[in-house]
């Protein structure tokens, strides 16, 4: 018999064991996958790597015929391991709750998987090992319809300070909505310069904010103009038609792999952003160069 104590601490593997249904299912299990990741609220944390270990249990339905000794009959192993990374590279997170959430939807999505059960510690943070433990079951976390999951590809038009204040921008983003693809603009430094600090780290948050200061200057000409600064509020707002303009300092600072060199090269961080939301063409709208080495078709309207 496991006490409620040992149980709290035992391995998922026991847990799920231990509340198993009346028709026990199958279950494969990883234990102790290590892996380096910049994660973590306190500033302290940031840019600096640290060991999360994971073990995580998958309860799956049993299959019925013959496995015939073919992997495509049975959850691979693989799938756990690809969740924890494609979840630790989609960008830098601060909670472990939330990657665990991200971790057992990702599993969940699998047609097999009926529950999961994810432990994830921080094995630096102190002498002991720090970390939250969910139990999540397909019943609970329903599968996305396809629908809600299909992929949006969107124009990314860099407006210019000039094209900002100029008395046509309105019909300008009439012809930008005439498309029928989301939009999602793009600004690039004020015309006042911000603070210069002389060390990199607040220089590169500096000039985030003042693209951002930026950005709630063409949201106050057009209504229409939506500022929002995650990825979440992209999806979401793309998915719902608007017209949005990006604040990039979220999205930029939790990048595992950011746009290189200083933000305030205009047109290193506008690819970066084209690319990262695999864009079917990148609009210049303005006084501004076209990146050299673009994955994405890239038009000049007017210089």
């Amino acid at each position: 018999m496991h006490s409620d104590t040992s149980l709290a601490f035992a391995h998922p593997e026991e847990r799920a064991l231990a509340s198993a249904p009346a028709d026990p299912r199958d279950r494969i299990s990883l234990r102790d996958h290590v892996v380096l990741a910049d994660i973590g609220a306190f500033q302290q944390e940031r840019g600096h790597g640290q060991r999360l270990n994971f073990n995580v249990v998958v309860e799956v339905t049993p299959e019925t015929g013959p496995l015939e000794d073919d992997v495509d009959r049975i959850l691979s192993y693989d799938r756990i391991t690809e969740a924890i990374a494609a979840e630790l590279a989609a960008e830098r997170l601060n909670l472990l709750e939330t990657l665990a959430e991200r971790v057992a939807e990702r599993i969940l999505a699998q047609p097999r998987a009926m529950r999961v059960f994810v432990r994830i510690e921080k094995l630096d943070r102190g002498p002991g090992a720090l970390g939250v433990e969910i139990v999540r079951a397909r019943a609970a976390v329903p599968v996305k319809a396809l629908d809600e999951e299909a992929t949006l590809h969107p124009v990314v038009a860099y407006l210019s300070n000039a094209v900002i204040a100029a008395q046509d921008l309105s019909a300008r983003l009439d012809r930008l909505a005439a498309s029928g693809a989301p939009v999602i603009l793009a600004v690039g430094m004020p015309a006042v310069p911000p603070p210069e600090t002389g060390h990199r780290p607040t220089q590169r948050r500096i000039d985030l904010l003042a693209i951002e200061q930026n950005a709630w200057v063409l949201a106050a000409r057009d209504p229409r103009c939506v500022v929002v600064a995650t990825r979440t509020e992209i999806d979401w707002a793309m998915r719902r038609g608007q017209m949005l303009v990006w604040a990039p300092s979220k999205i930029v600072l939790d990048a595992v792999d950011g746009p290189k060199g200083a933000v305030r090269d205009t047109g290193t961080l506008i690819l970066w952003l084209a690319e990262q939301m695999a864009a079917t063409r990148l609009e210049l709208h303005g006084d501004v160069s076209a990146p050299a080495g673009s994955r994405v078709p890239v038009v000049a309207i007017d210089r």
